[in-house]
């Protein structure tokens, strides 16, 4: 029986991970051809508010696809020492998006901006991406 129970508490920590991994797909992941202009209607499509209803101040858009992001949680990010953090090898296209007026929906307004260059730093749990941390630019070659 508990060889069972383990197996359930396997299995239900693993749909809470990829539940978490949509939700970070659907908040942080866009197609690589998004304009910065397009964060309003981004956030619209995407539902991206907080729980309260209210607007996030800032989110952040990496233009990738989504399997070379995944890659970040599997070998291709490096780890933060004292963090559960993790840092992409690779560098991305992100788009933030800063809320400039309006703090309920539908009534504000985004203001976005193309950063190239960047690496992204990423919570991970069982080799997926579930929190967006930050950005770091690239100042190397």
């Amino acid at each position: 029986i508990s060889l069972l129970i383990s197996g359930i508490i396997f299995i239900l920590e693993k749909t809470k991970t990829e539940v978490r991994y949509e939700k970070f797909r659907r908040q942080h992941i866009a197609q690589t051809d998004m304009a910065a202009k397009k964060c309003d209607s981004e956030i619209r499509g995407k539902q991206i508010y907080k729980i309260d209803n209210t607007c996030k101040p800032t989110n952040t858009f990496i233009l990738d696809n989504p399997k070379n992001i995944k890659l970040i949680c599997q070998g291709e990010g490096d780890l933060i020492a004292d963090t559960e953090l993790t840092r992409s090898r690779k560098t991305f296209k992100i788009i933030v998006c800063e809320l400039k007026s309006g703090e309920r929906k539908p009534r504000r307004h985004y203001e976005g901006r193309l950063l190239t260059n960047r690496y992204v730093v990423v919570r991970c749990e069982n080799n997926l991406p579930v929190h967006f941390k930050n950005d770091i630019m690239n100042f190397g070659g």
